[in-house]
């Protein structure tokens, strides 16, 4: 009587890759190449070729450290039962092991990503350290840091193949993004939109199929800001017109503005699109209450301000056009704005503010 042997896979999270699952089948489980390929009723040489790649990415720290996580979820089968049948057979994962669901990798990425497209935007991360950081040239020569990504969410993004190092030897790999990066951040963006144009169906009137709508959505992942176009340009005294602090807590509004995810009509009226009636997320809700209280605290024309410019990403020009302020005056009136947001985030969070998000 022929043995059944049982094929022993963990139950990883959705977003793990297909060549990850049977590289670990292969390297931890010891599961033969050609009993995985007739499992995924494939030629042996296919499975063989996503092996060898998976062995050849873990060079990279990031992915060789998803991989170590992900085969703690693995089990060895017993040696002696016998190859002639297979099925699989689920294996339950200890909370620690479990990783990053499916839910949270996408709308961590969401953030990532963007950030990610930005000028000159790199991931940072230094060996045996909890975190990794997004930062990016503030053009003023230095350096600003436009992200904190947990250790997990960076792990899941790079074997998603969203990111690449090109010298993953060095004591700080700097990871770019790809163009697969690209192309997921684009479907994250439009699933984003979708879920708004549910929230109609509850009793909003949010439309962003309109040309407008759509362009406002578009801005939000805009690689270029107008605060790092004006942290670029230097007075009579050779200073950059804005501090690198100034620049921080702009930054920082519009990275509360994009969680709170703003219906289409927010450059007409902010204050509706943030306090819809429409059930939101926890941290959504807390986002647009972080956004309220800072824009309620600089009051008005201040607020327009800073609504347009740093959440908007509209160009001063045009801020200054559609609100009747005289020419080259509305960058003055920003500054005065992040200012008064340097002094909001001191009171209200102190200097050394949370972690955005």
């Amino acid at each position: 009587m022929t043995m059944l042997k049982q094929i022993h896979t963990p139950d990883y999270p959705a977003w793990v890759p297909d060549p990850v699952r049977h590289y670990l089948a292969h390297t931890v489980d010891g599961t033969s190449i050609r009993a995985l390929a007739r499992q995924r009723d494939v030629h042996p040489s296919t499975i063989l070729r996503q092996v060898r790649s998976c062995e050849a990415r873990r060079d990279d720290p990031l992915i060789d450290a998803a991989l170590r996580a992900l085969s703690l979820t693995s089990s060895t089968p017993d040696a002696t039962e016998s190859s002639a049948m297979l099925h699989y057979v689920p294996v339950s994962i200890p909370a620690a092991a479990a990783c990053v669901s499916q839910s949270r990798l996408n709308r961590e990425a969401l953030h990532v990503l963007r950030r990610l497209c930005e000028p000159r935007a790199i991931m940072a991360v230094a060996r045996d350290m909890d975190s990794a950081v997004i930062v990016r040239e503030d053009g003023a020569g230095g350096t600003l840091r436009t992200a904190v990504v947990e250790a997990e969410i960076a792990q899941a993004i790079a074997l998603q193949n969203w990111v690449s190092c090109p010298d993953p030897e060095a004591r700080i790999a700097r990871y770019h993004i790809t163009g697969l990066g690209r192309t997921e951040l684009r479907r994250l963006t439009a699933a984003e939109e979708n879920r708004a144009s549910g929230f109609t169906d509850l009793g909003g009137d949010n439309d962003w199929t309109r040309p407008e709508a759509a362009a406002a959505a578009a801005r939000f992942i805009a690689t270029e800001t107008p605060l790092i176009g004006l942290s670029r340009r230097r007075g009579k005294d050779g200073k950059p017109f804005l501090h690198r602090d100034l620049v921080r807590v702009g930054e920082r509004l519009r990275e509360d503005f994009v969680l709170s995810q703003p219906g289409p009509d927010v450059a007409e009226d902010w204050r509706g699109a943030l306090t819809g009636a429409a059930p939101v997320h926890p941290a959504t809700q807390s986002a647009r209450d972080r956004v309220i209280a800072a824009l309620d605290d600089l009051g008005l024309g201040l607020q327009d301000a800073a609504l347009r410019c740093c959440c908007l990403l509209e160009g001063l020009e045009i801020t200054e056009k559609r609100l009747g302020w005289s020419a080259r005056s509305g960058k003055i009136v920003l500054r005065i704005s992040l200012q008064r947001l340097v002094r909001h985030y001191e009171q209200t969070m102190g200097k050394f503010a949370p972690r955005i998000g």
